[in-house]
């Protein structure tokens, strides 16, 4: 009677555990939950429906810049509305940015053009402007002299920027090559004589209307600054007109 005793109370014991503590167990682990549409919606509503259908929003790295859509507007998701996961489970939202995040202006003097124009791509910067300016170093062939935004400045993609890039010619005869200086921002009498104290001559001068700039100031040079020029060689003004 008494192992007929035992027993009952074991078998009693076994039903009660399974009952109390494996069933739910078991129940738990095979239960799910379909998953919500939330695109379209903003981030933060996005992320509070989900917390009320038992599931945690997660931010994805994949951000989209779509100028023509809401800013932090739910592009996708994953895993996608209507499939059936586990309660608890992670839901990754791919969200928009209008805009790109600022970044430093990288640094092109002394590159090749080829590889300058690959780096300019690679982070949207728009590269207008290129122009050509004659060295007398071999070594300055086909490379980057000059920018016209300096490097680290912060810029946002697609900013545009000039390059000056070397071709070197040989000096005939030895004749001597002389370096545009630059006379941006001065009076014409100013530029003028700068000019022609460098050893070159004054070009065609231009005017351009501005009401915001000083009349008489010089906006604009041809060749560009750094240029290398033979003597006497004329050189183009754009200066400011009031009128």
């Amino acid at each position: 009677m008494k192992k007929a005793g035992v027993i009952v109370f074991i078998l009693f014991g076994v039903a009660l555990l399974f009952d109390k503590l494996l069933m739910p167990l078991y129940i738990s682990q095979g239960s799910v939950k379909v998953v919500p549409d939330v695109t379209n919606m903003d981030y933060e509503s996005a992320s509070q429906k989900l917390r009320m259908s038992g599931f945690e929003a997660i931010k994805s790295y994949h951000v989209k810049y779509l100028s023509n859509i809401d800013s932090n507007l739910v592009i996708s998701q994953m895993p996608e509305s209507g499939m059936e996961v586990k309660p608890g489970r992670n839901i990754y939202l791919v969200v928009n940015r209008r805009e790109k995040p600022s970044f430093p202006m990288p640094d092109f003097v002394g590159r090749p053009e080829v590889e300058a124009r690959q780096a300019a791509a690679r982070t949207d910067i728009v590269l207008m402007g290129v122009q050509v300016s004659t060295v007398t170093n071999p070594e300055e062939n086909g490379k980057v002299l000059s920018q016209s935004i300096p490097p680290q400045t912060m810029v946002k993609p697609g900013t545009a920027t000039s390059l000056i890039i070397g071709k070197y010619e040989p000096s005939s005869l030895g004749m001597k090559k002389i370096a545009l200086p630059d006379v941006l921002g001065m009076s014409l009498a100013q530029a003028q004589q700068v000019i022609t104290s460098a050893g070159l001559t004054m070009g065609k001068v231009t005017t351009e209307y501005s009401s915001l700039l000083v009349p008489n100031t010089v906006i604009s040079q041809k060749p560009a600054v750094g240029s290398y020029m033979s003597p006497e060689e004329p050189v183009e003004l754009t200066v400011v007109t009031a009128e």
